[in-house]
């Protein structure tokens, strides 16, 4: 792992820091500490996994959120999606902390420690099993993609896209926060909105994507969707 990666996960960090503890008001919130303890953990074990196995994923993953082969409608997928996390973070801090609009039980916030942990571990699968799991929605032609059928995606199509709705649901329990649950179903809409245009793309342009939509049943979790 380079220094230009563990800046980058440093200030990203830093940031998600303090958009908790502004919108909180209050630097001593356990939950958001021990949010931070897990997620820069985890990271750090990410891309120095990436640094030593797949650098080109790593590459991938670490420039620019917007490329050149991105389709029109995923940046501006992106570019929402980034605001609203930020409105998604500053109402977990301003809930639990600020005003205490809800409260969770330490049950509720341990649960959402394991979900987090359950996130980084199939994003880790992800990337062991797909080189190409960049984060935008585009064919990578100059690696020559291919389709991937292995680890987690043999059970369903986009696993990322099922880490991601665990992540969602996971911090607002640890950080003790019921209302910041509350816009986490119009995510999982949203994911399930990219996920079919991203699919349409695929089906399009990437051989053999239609034989093993045809055998993989299910988007994000098997036997529901």
């Amino acid at each position: 792992m380079g220094w230009r990666e563990v800046v980058q996960t440093v200030l990203w960090l830093a940031v998600v820091g303090v958009i908790l503890f502004a919108s909180a008001g209050d630097w001593y919130w356990p939950q958001a500490w021990t949010f931070l303890g897990e997620i820069g953990v985890s990271a750090f074990l990410l891309v120095s996994w990436l640094a030593r196995h797949d650098p080109a994923l790593l590459k991938s993953r670490t420039s620019s959120p917007f490329h050149r082969d991105q389709r029109l409608w995923d940046r501006l997928f992106m570019i929402g999606a980034g605001i609203a996390v930020v409105g998604w973070m500053v109402l977990a801090g301003l809930d639990a902390r600020r005003f205490r609009w809800s409260s969770l039980p330490f049950l509720a916030q341990g649960l959402g420690a394991i979900l987090v942990a359950a996130c980084m571990i199939l994003s880790w699968q992800v990337f062991r099993a797909n080189s190409f799991a960049a984060p935008q929605v585009r064919i990578q032609a100059e690696r020559g993609q291919v389709v991937v059928t292995t680890g987690p995606y043999r059970m369903v199509r986009h696993p990322m896209y099922a880490a991601a709705i665990i992540y969602f649901i996971g911090v607002p329990l640890l950080l003790g926060s019921a209302w910041a649950l509350l816009p986490v179903p119009l995510f999982i809409a949203a994911f399930g909105a990219r996920a079919i245009g991203e699919e349409r793309m695929l089906r399009q342009s990437l051989p053999g994507y239609d034989a093993y939509a045809d055998r993989v049943r299910f988007r994000f979790m098997p036997g529901i969707w």
